[in-house]
């Protein structure tokens, strides 16, 4: 009992000290409060010079990148930086196997040479404000929460409309500390990005799955783009006559590269954190939530990367849709260890008990949060089951190719009878042949044939049967507990399946015929299953998102001695922390950087994750590193440092404290990847390839120099 008041005081003083240093996402906006502490690191900038409106700052330089990558801007021509896996869906459809730009590398020679890349945007920030009292003004007052939502998403409207009223601009406004806070954004977006290179795929995802998320790694993992403006330099769409954008700032880029304990911040827009959970949340997420997502993830990779081993062609068509689903399934195992390693659950509750004490000590605090943690624990109870359910469905029944299909022809069937009109049933009739067009295009009916098999089989041995879809008991009877042979009866009678019998259905459109199909009868079940305990989890969550918002306010209350940064939204942040290296183990010591020697030590020639370029071999046998090597002699490929990232931030400038550019991040350690939840300092870092390595990729490798010409490359002397 000592013990356990004596570990309650420590860690009540240890609450009361400041965040860690290399801890948190801040808003550039407000970033003059960091400013002091990020100098005494190593920072030579000022926090104006990070983020301005009034004159051009390191803010005019970053752009998101499509959906959830960062970029930044690299020269006065528009060229632009992003990772290999950013660019990856660009390169992917812009390969053939004639031309296999994912697995060759691609460089344009020329301005002519660049390929467009239709859909693809880039986002400047133009500027952002706090929103707060003009959204928040009265809701309080609002008689219930769907009428406090309707007045801020009412305010939100007029509030964006207003900002860019007579401008070609953008604007979304978005709530922070779990909607105390509200900031708007004013953004620039961009249409015409053109691909300018990537290196091979030897380089550019060096180590593929058996690296990923894992440190000491050696991947090149860059891509080049180029952003294009109306000849009046604002945004336009995709013409000849468009030219290249003239950047308010691009990097300059450093040779010197970093040393140990030199300052770096990383520029970028993470895509979501949940620091701020109780206890009771990251509980269920060890283990309920993760677990489903990665057993599940498990099944769909073993069948798909089978087959892509045993086909150039397949491998080209599913090589996007691996990256993906194996980038989740490492991160989620990664977040389970490192949050019990952490042992994360046990210091949250530690952490709310000291919340019980404080508010127990003011009437005020006692009567508005007094009862905010039972809530949790009572909702978690309750919610658990239906996020179960909804877990499996999302990377389980819903993964599962052909119902994609199925419930296209569900939404299509539901408008036709809806409307039963002749002119909008060839118009829904339309719009399924162009899916159609576009799915079979990338499907792959032996994979999604096995993986059906599995996804079933996992359903049946994990819910009760009560708790299960219908239809899958059913199965379970009909074929003796053998799903495989249920897919294959699937497969084998489905109009679904082939382009050939998809559109010969298009053709006869008969509705009777499309739900006695097998994949729409399995499709109806498993959706049913979903929209069962949907409802459920929505309200429930509605409730936990209020809590949020009431334990978010409760915080900063009642703990006025800390710091609390805002979670990772997709909006634009800065990291910033130290060139470290790392031990993840005990007797484990882990340096900072690799080098080429690494990838030339790791090669397997002919090997699908370990193959190298033979013409990066002889340059490293040579040592023609050129300008790019360290002072040591070395080239090096990557380092790690202890800026707080998350996805979003792959393809982040890495900038050192004269705002140079030195690093490109592109992961996180393995042993960190439960930093979107808990950082810590000692096992928390980010992976950067080196822009060095970059520079003599493009220039000695890929022998597309002429790319640097257009750069500031700063040097020591200059």
């Amino acid at each position: 009992m000592r013990f356990n008041r004596f570990f309650t005081l420590l860690l009540a003083v240890f609450l009361s000290l400041p965040v860690f240093a290399g801890e948190g996402m801040w808003l550039p906006l407000l970033l003059k409060s960091n400013e002091a502490e990020m100098q005494a690191m190593g920072m030579k900038i000022t926090a104006e010079d990070i983020y301005s409106i009034n004159q051009s700052s390191l803010k005019d330089a970053i752009v998101r990148f499509g959906g959830g990558c960062t970029g930044e801007l690299i020269s006065a021509e528009g060229l632009l930086l992003t990772n290999h896996h950013c660019g990856f869906g660009q390169i992917q459809k812009h390969s053939t196997l004639e031309k296999d730009y994912l697995k060759n590398g691609f460089w344009a020679m020329s301005r002519e040479e660049e390929l467009t890349n239709p859909g693809l945007t880039v986002t400047f920030i133009v500027r952002m404000e706090d929103v707060t009292e003009k959204v928040l003004k009265d809701a309080d007052l609002a008689a219930d929460e769907n009428s406090r939502k309707a007045l801020i998403t009412e305010r939100i409207s007029a509030i964006s409309a207003e900002a860019i009223k007579n401008t070609h601009y953008k604007a979304e406004i978005k709530p922070f500390y779990y909607g105390n806070e509200y900031y708007l954004f004013v953004m620039e977006e961009f249409r015409d990005v053109r691909l300018v290179g990537a290196p091979p795929s030897s380089i550019g995802k060096f180590g593929g799955e058996t690296d990923n998320l894992v440190w000491p790694r050696h991947n090149g993992d860059f891509s080049v783009f180029r952003v294009y403006s109306g000849p009046d330099g604002k945004p336009a769409d995709y013409s000849p006559q468009n030219i290249p954008l003239k950047p308010r700032h691009f990097l300059p880029i450093s040779l010197e590269g970093v040393e140990e304990g030199d300052f770096t911040m990383v520029y970028g827009f993470p895509g979501s954190t949940q620091q701020y959970l109780p206890s009771f949340a990251v509980d269920m997420i060890i283990k309920v939530q993760d677990p489903i997502r990665i057993e599940l993830r498990e099944k769909r990779l073993s069948v798909m990367n089978r087959e892509m081993k045993k086909s150039e062609a397949v491998r080209l068509l599913y090589a996007n849709k691996e990256k993906n689903i194996s980038n989740g399934y490492k991160m989620w195992k990664g977040e389970i260890r490192g949050l019990n390693r952490n042992e994360t659950v046990r210091n949250k509750k530690l952490f709310e008990q000291e919340f019980l004490q404080r508010i127990a000590t003011n009437p005020e605090w006692q009567k508005n949060y007094g009862d905010l943690l039972s809530q949790y624990e009572s909702y978690y109870r309750e919610i658990t089951p239906a996020i179960a359910q909804i877990s499996f469905f999302q990377e389980g029944g819903d993964q599962i190719e052909l119902m994609k299909v199925a419930w296209k022809m569900a939404e299509a069937l539901g408008e036709i009878q809806e409307t039963r009109n002749e002119e909008r049933k060839e118009e829904e009739i339309e719009k399924l042949r162009r899916f159609g067009r576009k799915f079979y295009r990338e499907y792959n009916e032996t994979i999604d044939r096995e993986t059906m098999g599995l996804i079933l089989e996992a359903y049946y041995k994990y819910f009760k049967e009560e708790d299960l879809p219908t239809l899958i008991p059913v199965i379970n009877e009909r074929f003796s507990g053998d799903f495989h042979a249920y897919a294959n009866y699937v497969f084998e009678n489905s109009n679904f399946v082939s382009e050939r019998n998809f559109n010969e259905l298009l053709n006869n459109f008969d509705a009777a015929k499309i739900q006695d199909d097998p994949a729409f009868g399995l499709m109806s079940s498993l959706y049913q299953s979903y929209f069962r305990y949907s409802p459920q989890y929505t309200a429930l969550n509605q409730k936990i998102e209020q809590l949020n918002r009431t334990y978010m306010k409760a915080l900063r209350e009642v703990f006025p001695e800390r710091t609390f940064y805002p979670d990772a939204n997709l909006t634009l942040r800065v990291t910033y922390g130290k060139v470290q290296g790392m031990k993840p183990n005990d007797a484990v010591n882990y340096n900072y950087y690799t080098t080429l020697g690494g990838i030339v030590e790791k090669g397997i020639p002919g090997d699908y994750d370990f193959d190298i370029p033979p013409k990066l071999v002889d340059l490293y046998q040579t040592r023609d590193f050129g300008p790019y090597a360290h002072k040591d002699g070395e080239l090096r490929v990557c380092f790690i440092a202890s800026n707080h990232t998350s996805g979003g931030n792959s393809g982040s400038p890495v900038i050192n404290g004269e705002g140079h550019l030195v690093g490109l991040n592109f992961d996180r350690n393995w042993e960190g990847t439960m930093s979107n939840i808990n950082y810590d300092i000692n096992q928390c870092r980010n992976i950067s390839v080196d822009i060095r390595y970059v520079l003599f990729v493009i220039d000695k490798f890929a022998g597309a120099g002429y790319l640097l010409k257009e750069m500031k490359l700063v040097t020591a002397e200059n």
